[in-house]
């Protein structure tokens, strides 16, 4: 009697509710990062832009006249443009990976990666790693073919000018995140390049500033800091608080506009 009380006790028990799986790390994992990249590598428009590019426009704006013979601070004139085309190459790359997002979202990808446990905090940083590996691809071959060309530098601006326009390129990839939720996927890439080489004219990567209010109106650009900073260990002087307080200023304007529109996006599904 006592047994077939307790079975039918059991039987009316409603069932454990399944306990949710969390992600370890939120998802971030190597295989999903992995993923990421090669889809990135084959864009050949991304690849075009970010590692053909700089060094073409170094060699064409580098390698003039008598610049391997003029100095500079602790270089000659070609290192100063190859760390500006440096910069040039870590910035497009780590933008077209971030506005790569805006293909996502045409294509469903997006959507599909919310149904999954993979948290949005883990997707954005995945999608900023990507885009930073690419950036220092750009910033490695633009070095590589200034070696060959002829820059001259102290050791320590090597590696100090290059960490500086590949760490301070992830400021873009938040402007490419921007982008990508902002715009459709048919018109990002279109209007990327021709924005990034605006900015990059207005940063003085392209034609060095001088007094005047072109250089007064350059400082207020974004990419007037990133370029200064990375600049600073060939021509010394000391570090400029002006772009410093500019790369601050900018990372949180494009990390909180790419925020935004995430919050925006993922409140559609």
């Amino acid at each position: 009697m006592t047994a077939t009380t307790t079975t039918q006790e059991l039987d009316r028990m409603p069932a454990e509710a399944p306990t949710a799986r969390r992600p370890v790390r939120g998802g971030l994992n190597r295989t999903f990062l992995t993923i990421e990249l090669r889809r990135l590598l084959r864009n050949r428009r991304t690849v075009v832009l970010a590692l053909i590019m700089p060094p073409a426009f170094f060699l064409i704006f580098g390698t003039q006249g008598d610049y391997r013979t003029t100095s500079v601070g602790h270089g000659n004139v070609t290192a100063w443009i190859m760390v500006s085309m440096a910069v040039y190459g870590a910035m497009l790359a780590s933008a077209s990976g971030g506005a790569m997002v805006s293909v996502e979202r045409a294509l469903g990808w997006s959507r599909q990666l919310r149904l999954t446990p993979l948290r949005p905090v883990a997707y954005i940083l995945t999608k900023i790693v990507v885009a930073m590996v690419l950036g220092l691809a750009s910033v490695v071959v633009v070095f590589a073919v200034g070696v060959v060309a002829g820059a001259q530098a102290d050791a320590s601006v090597w590696v100090t000018s290059a960490l500086i326009a590949w760490l301070g390129s992830s400021v873009f990839a938040a402007f490419g995140l921007f982008l990508g939720y902002l715009l459709p996927a048919e018109n990002v890439m279109q209007m990327l390049g021709p924005v990034l080489a605006i900015l990059a004219f207005a940063g003085g990567l392209f034609v060095p500033l001088t007094d005047g209010l072109f250089a007064t109106i350059a400082r207020f650009t974004p990419l007037y800091g990133l370029a200064e900073l990375a600049r600073t260990p060939l021509v010394g002087g000391g570090w400029s608080w002006v772009a410093v307080a500019n790369l601050g200023a900018w990372a949180v304007v494009f990390v909180t506009g790419a925020a935004v529109m995430f919050r925006r996006d993922t409140a559609r599904v």
